[in-house]
């Protein structure tokens, strides 16, 4: 008998070549782990059932390789992908690591600097329309500040606007099949970054030159780190037709970053999430952006690659049992059925119906004595993710 959680192709799972291939650095602490060559990772997770792999520019190709150097490597790693059934969907820059974004990249004062990270994106987004990919991921890595006199905020939300509207035109230009998705965080690398959550970048994309091009990638790790919920930005991301990607992983309330296993920390977020994104029929990449522990050789890196998509699925199930489950369905229906007919003055606006609902009575005393069942209705969920319903 198969085990229904073993991740498959059709799963749409996806990692970063960052991500399996992170070496255990920390701060304070050295490599622990020999990095994984890029084709050997995409050996190993299309043989975990992956079906796709992403990377930023220099992930794959040196930043100082020569054009011969770069089409070698861009060669060999094409035919893996295609002898191992994966695929590229998303593409990234580095516009972070290298001392010359120290102050950023579209927002640094220097406009060399903010020439130069044009052209290393421009030529990061060639290389991913040449592997495939769909998705752009734009993560300002070093767009912030720790001293907020050195920068005008106003002037750098200008810059990333310009940065973000000529590469969209650049795109149009070349006649590329590639959509945007802007990833928030709100510290770190920098004390602070500029928009620093999913709704600050939902706003933005409202003031571009070509705002259909422009969605999100929400990260778990980065909402966390602010204390916010999730799944709700996600929801809200959703409803504005915003969620081009997303990365999963989980993360402690209020610490660094730490970008620790899918579910492996929260398993009530990780439920609402995938239930999320299962109700919605969300259809694009689900994209582990996570690390395996420090403490882990290359065994368990493959231990935790595995986990992070077994997770999923096995919390994809459970969300199916909980709308499925008789009772949940009775407490659901409750909420809703006695009051249904009141939806007629709801919705969209006309006169007929305001005056209508002015003149309708509303007993509030009665309506607020009634219990609306939620403390049964989330034990039953934590009876269902304990396993013992």
């Amino acid at each position: 008998m198969s085990d229904p959680y073993t991740p498959t192709k059709e799963d749409k799972f996806s990692f970063g070549l960052w991500t399996v291939g992170n070496v255990g650095r920390d701060p304070f602490g050295d490599p622990v782990r020999k990095p994984i060559p890029p084709n050997r990772i995409v050996q190993r997770l299309s043989r975990l059932g992956a079906w796709g792999v992403n990377l930023h520019d220099n992930d794959l190709v040196p930043i100082d390789a020569t054009r011969t150097q770069r089409n070698k490597i861009v060669r060999s790693f094409k035919k893996v992908l295609k002898d191992h059934g994966m695929v590229v969907p998303m593409a990234t820059t580095n516009t972070f690591t290298h001392p010359v974004f120290r102050d950023g990249g579209f927002t640094s004062n220097d406009p060399k600097v903010r020439a130069y990270g044009l052209q290393k994106v421009m030529k990061s987004i060639d290389l991913g329309v040449e592997l495939g990919a769909k998705f752009f991921v734009c993560w300002g890595g070093r767009e912030g500040i720790e001293c907020n006199v050195a920068k005008d905020p106003v002037e750098a939300i200008k810059r990333y606007r310009d940065g973000i509207n000529y590469l969209c035109k650049y795109v149009i230009d070349q006649g590329y099949d590639l959509k945007f998705a802007l990833e928030a965080k709100p510290n770190e690398p920098r004390a602070d970054l500029y928009f620093p959550t999913t709704g600050h970048y939902l706003a933005f994309i409202e003031t571009l030159d070509h705002p259909k091009m422009v969605g999100v990638n929400p990260e778990v790790a980065h909402e966390h780190m602010a204390g916010l919920n999730f799944h709700h930005g996600v929801a809200q991301a959703i409803e504005a037709g915003k969620l081009f990607h997303i990365d999963l992983n989980d993360q402690r309330f209020g610490r660094y970053d730490q970008d620790f296993r899918f579910g492996s920390e929260d398993y009530k977020s990780a439920f609402h999430l995938v239930r999320l994104l299962e109700d919605t029929s969300y259809g694009g990449p689900k994209h582990f952006d996570a690390h395996a522990y420090r403490t882990e050789d290359e065994t368990g890196v493959w231990a935790f690659a595995e986990g992070c998509m077994r997770t999923y699925n096995i919390l994809k199930e459970k969300a199916l049992r909980f709308s499925e489950d008789p009772e949940v369905q009775d407490i659901l229906k409750d909420m809703v059925g006695q009051n249904a007919s009141f939806k007629k003055h709801l919705g969209k606006y006309s006169r007929k119906k305001a005056q209508s609902l002015k003149r309708t009575k509303f007993d509030v005393d009665e309506m607020g004595a009634k219990g609306l069942g939620h403390e049964r209705l989330d034990q039953i969920l934590a009876e269902l993710l304990l396993g013992v319903r």
